[in-house]
């Protein structure tokens, strides 16, 4: 597994739309053709296809919320033909990376929200090293990454 993110960019956008998750999944994510219409209107964040060697197996939306400040990943999703090959944490690794890269202004912690049911989901952001911290207003449960050198809490004190 040789795993990269790469830009989506006129020549790999079709490509990236036409990744789609497991039947049973598609609840739980937005499509990638919305993310990518959706990331036009979202000044500090990017879209990114997840690389495996020279094929597409994923694709990845992250930045900066403009209501918290804080580093959030919004999507995140491995090809139904390429799950269960380790993709997914090995790609939340990469955007971690990418994020401690750029972030040059201190921002603590990097955010995710996911369905309560999505137990994939779940595995995958914790074998990260992302901790639970609460249920979102909107129903989505929250984990945080600390950007800090010490680890973190079960709890997240947002402020």
């Amino acid at each position: 597994m040789e795993l990269t993110l790469r830009p989506i960019v006129k020549d790999n956008w079709e490509e990236a739309i036409q990744l789609k998750v497991k039947e049973e999944q598609r609840n739980f994510i937005a499509s990638n053709l919305y993310s990518i219409a959706e990331v036009q209107f979202l000044d500090q964040f990017k879209v990114s296809a997840i690389y495996d060697g020279d094929q597409m197996v994923g694709f990845s939306m992250y930045g900066i919320d403009p209501d918290d400040q804080n580093y959030w990943i919004y999507r995140l999703m491995i090809d139904e033909a390429h799950q269960g090959k380790g993709f997914g944490t090995e790609a939340v690794t990469l955007i971690v990376n990418e994020i401690k890269s750029e972030n040059t202004t201190g921002i603590p912690v990097i955010m995710i929200g996911y369905n309560q049911e999505n137990d994939g989901a779940r595995a995958t952001y914790t074998k990260a090293g992302f901790v639970e911290t609460e249920i979102a207003p909107w129903g989505e449960q929250l984990a945080a990454y600390s950007l800090k050198r010490y680890p973190m809490k079960k709890r997240f004190i947002f402020s």
